[in-house]
């Protein structure tokens, strides 16, 4: 079956970044390790300034990642949700643009 408008509501269908998910998944358990190293850091009692250059080396992964799937989201789901028309393409800017709004507060 070919996605459709709904591709990010999960409705059987596929999602945008479904086709880099792997790259995304890579990514996570690199940010995953990087957290990890940073409890040993605090453990280790670690200088203040190195811990805090790495905790703003993970912040610039996660925000990667999160400008990765936000991309994904509006090249797919808010296109396709755009020539569906209707309270479907409504439903997908709002989200983007929330979505966006929590990202900026970030």
């Amino acid at each position: 079956m070919e996605p459709t408008a709904d591709a990010c509501s999960g409705h059987d269908h596929a999602h945008g970044y479904i086709h880099r998910k792997d790259d995304y998944l890579k990514r996570l358990r690199r940010i995953e390790g990087q957290a990890r190293g940073l409890q040993r850091m605090v453990e280790d009692e670690k200088y203040c300034i190195d811990i805090l250059t790495q905790v703003s080396a993970m912040t610039k992964a996660l925000q990667a990642v999160s400008l990765g799937l936000l991309e994904e989201h509006l090249s797919h789901c808010v296109v396709d949700a755009a020539r569906a028309g209707g309270r479907e393409a409504e439903e997908k800017v709002r989200e983007a643009t929330e979505a966006i709004a929590r990202l900026v507060r970030s």
